[in-house]
């Protein structure tokens, strides 16, 4: 995607300018706040830290807190442009370092090429942070500079235009390798230049492996060869005399079996990568214009895997998939630095990431149906939610094992639950829900398996060991999508209803459909039609959950609404005393999580029903582990206005009181009203929920305004919904809605094995 110098220069300029500011992270509205904020009250944690140094941690932004240091050297690819001029840059590393793993940032330009004053100035500043990424600081004084800096300071030290690069594409190059069924240690391997990156990338590459012999390295200058008298810095390490002193990068490309680029743009051309060995890798990271375009590098090679430094095209190495959650697991265990070791589990972690199957947000950010491991997916994508909760703990745990942490981590779960919290990318409920069905997984009818996403959230579900996925369609449709999506499910219960596959599989048909007109052969169905009915995949994984051959079903994807609960109605039935289904939807909100009933099935509920549906939800949020609070809605505030509707919640509040005296209940109310704390204690103080807690649970008075309101939040507000819970059965069925992401249906499969317990 291409932006003018127009676009650019107005992104950075409009409202505050620039793309990073300082936010208060405690209350600052009193006084009393302000006291305690600084004087008198913060003389207390400055004496705690004189006394005890390790609680700078504790009582200061410290551990969250890192340094992006440059002097503007060696900015991106405008060169030495300055430190001033290089801010942009530096503001912009901050910001990703804080979406991508919510660490705060103070960028610092420091105009001095000298490196004994750049050292210095950023060794008097360590008391301030808990890290330090260097950036974009030129060759050969980033590597003096880093090298002395990881010496004398106890926090952690990347210069991240060196390692970022290298551990990347080193995750990149393991799985290209792979693919293609070559061993790293007798790859050949060409590398086009010979600054920081590069050197930093071969050397990652042999710690994995890679015989320096078979890594070729250029410069400007030629082949680096350890008869050549000008070689300067780091380059000597990697001085080759397996090829002659002359031989041209042209030359050295016959039979190669890995191009690095990390030069300029067009060096490399279609003629020159003809030479190269079979199903060459092909890594032209040049940016913005790569040493060969990816088109060409396809059609003069068409067997190659091909990576750049560019989004607008797959394999896309880019640094972001590695500093941030670096950082992140180096500053969780207060590492002293960021060490080989910690390095090396970065790579692994983030090889190992790509052979998962992609989640559906990542497919729809990139415009893609399924991406799947292979030439084209070879790397994670920068916007994949898992990075943080896969690159962060590897790195951590590398940290501890080899000895360089002074805080570590001894609930892995929870330090997982813990990084997902930080940026939204999970819910603490979501998250307990999973890890509760998990401790008892049930076996789970997907009603609707010859649907990919469906596939995918059952192969998520086993990996999680949520469940035991038990797949409903046609079987040669079904394993086609499976080797299709490269799905390993371990092979999985697959039953056709309409062709049976043996004769246990006939036997049991049978059986059902006998139990079905037993059923419903006094409510219009005859024989006959219950035979037929028995075929459908809803009737037929409705009959397995009725009969115990499993715990729960899912259906919906492929169906609309009501034929997925008449089935479930029909077969499995109501609760003892439940007298209508009803329906809750959960959203995420920045309030915790928001239960919304009823939202699906009952049109117009009468009093007695408000009351159903308000006790069915009050239970459902109980086995979450979750007090209860409801507010009963309508267009009304304690009686400002009459009606059918304010009467009805009105009534069903009072007998709700009465016949649970411990429940957290109120209304009518408008639906603002609950989360408007001060307004409802000066004005409604008598209210149940006017203790600063607000509700959780919002009863509808009809399904008009629930599905209004349901489907106008979670759309504006773009967030996490989980839904719709049937609520009512004697045994859990529900209903997908059309269009389900792998996340939703894997949530859904938690809550319903939950229900099953």
């Amino acid at each position: 995607m291409k932006t003018t110098k127009e676009e650019a220069l107005h992104y950075h300029a409009k409202g505050r300018p620039g793309k990073i500011e300082v936010i208060p992270s405690k209350e600052t509205a009193t006084q009393r706040d302000l006291t305690l904020a600084y004087s008198p009250g913060v003389a207390e944690p400055c004496l705690a830290i004189e006394a005890n140094p390790e609680d700078a941690y504790k009582y200061t932004a410290k551990g969250n807190l890192v340094a992006v240091i440059s002097n503007g050297t060696a900015v991106l690819g405008l060169g030495d442009i300055g430190a001033l001029a290089g801010k942009p840059v530096m503001e912009g590393k901050g910001l990703l370092f804080k979406i991508y793993a919510d660490i705060d940032v103070f960028d610092i330009e420091l105009d001095t090429k000298n490196v004994d004053e750049f050292v210095r100035t950023v060794k008097i500043l360590e008391p301030t942070f808990g890290g330090v990424n260097l950036e974009d600081i030129s060759a050969p004084e980033c590597f003096e500079i880093e090298e002395r800096l990881k010496k004398e300071l106890n926090i952690p030290v990347m210069h991240d235009d060196q390692h970022g690069t290298a551990i990347i594409s080193a995750a990149a190059l393991l799985n290209a390798l792979e693919i293609v069924g070559k061993d790293i240690k007798s790859a050949k391997i060409v590398v086009n230049g010979a600054g920081a990156s590069a050197i930093s990338c071969s050397k990652m590459y042999h710690a994995l492996g890679a015989l320096k012999e078979n890594i070729f390295m250029f410069d400007s200058k030629g082949l680096i060869h350890p008869n050549r008298t000008n070689l300067d810095g780091k380059k000597i390490e990697f001085a080759n005399n397996h090829a002659p002193l002359d031989i041209s990068l042209a030359d050295c490309l016959h039979n190669a079996d890995v191009f690095i680029g990390l030069s300029k743009g067009n060096v490399l051309n279609g003629e020159m990568i003809k030479v190269m060995a079979n199903e060459p890798i092909i890594f032209a990271l040049a940016n913005p214009t790569p040493e060969i375009s990816y088109e060409e590098a396809l059609a003069s090679r068409p067997d190659s895997i091909v990576a750049t430094g560019r989004s607008d095209y797959p394999n896309q190495v880019n640094n972001v998939l590695g500093f941030p959650y670096i950082f992140r697991g180096a500053l969780d265990v207060r590492s002293k630095v960021i060490n080989e070791e910690m390095k090396l589990a970065a790579v692994l972690a983030l090889a190992a990431l790509a052979k998962e199957p992609v989640p559906d947000r990542v497919n729809l950010a990139y415009g893609k149906d399924n991406m799947v491991f292979g030439k084209n997916y070879i790397i994670p994508k920068p916007v994949d939610p898992r990075l943080l909760t896969t690159v962060a703990p590897a790195v951590a745990k590398a940290a501890m094992d080899s000895g360089v942490s002074k805080f570590p981590i001894t609930d892995w779960d929870a330090y997982k639950m813990q990084l997902s919290k930080r940026l939204g990318l999970d819910n603490t409920l979501t998250r307990a829900i999973i890890n509760k069905a998990r401790q008892n997984p049930k076996r789970i009818v997907f009603a609707d398996a010859e649907n990919p996403m469906v596939l995918k959230a059952a192969r998520e579900v086993i990996e999680e060991g949520i469940a035991e996925p038990i797949l409903l369609g046609n079987v040669e449709r079904i394993n086609q999508l499976i080797l299709e999506n490269k799905l390993n499910l371990n092979n999985p219960i697959i039953i056709d209803p309409k062709i049976p596959q043996s004769e246990s599989e006939a036997n049991l048909l049978l059986e059902y459909a006998e139990r079905l007109f037993e059923k419903r052969q006094r409510k219009g169905t005859n024989k006959s039609e219950a035979h037929d009915l028995i075929k459908r995949r809803n009737y037929y994984g409705a009959m397995m959950v009725e009969l115990g051959a499993a715990d729960a079903m899912i259906g919906g994807m492929t169906r609309n609404y009501p034929e997925t609960v008449r089935p479930a109605l029909q077969i499995v039935g109501r609760k003892e005393g439940v007298k209508k289904v009803s329906g809750m939807y959960i959203l995420m909100s920045r309030f915790g999580p928001l239960f919304l009933a009823d939202t699906t099935v009952n049109f117009n509920p009468s009093v007695e029903e408000i009351i159903e549906i308000a006790e069915l939800a009050a239970d459902q949020v109980t086995k979450f582990n979750i007090k209860p609070r409801l507010a009963l809605l309508s267009y009304s505030n304690f009686g400002t206005a009459d009606g059918d509707d304010p009467e009805k919640m009105r009534r069903a509040v009072q007998i709700l009181k009465a016949r649970h005296p411990e429940m957290i209940v109120d209304g009518e109310m408008q639906a603002h009203l609950p989360f408007h704390q001060d307004l409802l204690t000066n004005n409604h103080p008598f209210c149940s929920l006017a203790d600063g807690n607000g509700a959780n649970i919002l009863i509808f008075p009809n399904l008009s305004a629930s599905n209004i309101a349901y489907n106008l939040v979670k759309e504006i507000a773009g967030i996490e919904k989980i839904g719709p819970i049937l609520m009512g059965l004697k045994h859990p069925v529900n209903v997908l809605q059309l269009g389900s992401s792998t996340r939703e249906i894997v949530n859904m499969v938690a809550i319903s094995a939950l229900g099953a317990g």
